[in-house]
């Protein structure tokens, strides 16, 4: 009897890897999240990062990062393509605003080199899958009429 479904081929290991980086990428995103609305509503900082006590360059920035990185989240952890482009302008919000205005937070060097080893290693991840994709493209086709 012959199958009457469609063959759906496996993932590659590269693929799956690729989806387990995102996912843990979507988790370090929803963690930024929790603390950016920590500091919004004064449970950390000692309070001192309560938006009414932030200059407006913050409260934009904050508001927006609060925003963004639980849907930067959710878009990486369901592997969809508007994730990555949202944890990018997410992470180009928070880094500008930690280069031109650092006084509230002060200088931070793991989260600069934090968001750039993941900006690499999702680069090489797709270089490696394009890689792939292209290879397979190239091999000869043994199931045409």
């Amino acid at each position: 009897m012959l199958h009457d479904s469609a063959h759906v081929p496996k993932p590659s290991l590269t693929e799956v890897l690729f989806g387990w980086f995102l996912r843990l990428v979507s988790a370090s995103c929803f963690w930024f999240a929790l603390n950016y609305w920590a500091m919004l509503i004064g449970f950390s900082h000692g309070g001192a990062g309560r938006f009414d006590l932030l200059a407006p360059e913050w409260r934009a920035a904050a508001t927006a990062l609060a925003v963004l990185y639980p849907v930067a989240a959710i878009g990486l952890w369901l592997l969809v393509s508007w994730g990555p482009v949202i944890w990018v302008l997410a992470a180009a919000i928070e880094l500008a605003m930690l280069e031109f205005s650092p006084g509230m937070l002060g200088a931070r060097p793991l989260l600069l080199l934090l968001h750039g080893a993941v900006a690499v290693t999702f680069v090489l991840f797709r270089a490696a899958l394009f890689w792939q994709r292209w290879r397979q493209a190239r091999q000869v086709r043994v199931d045409s009429p």
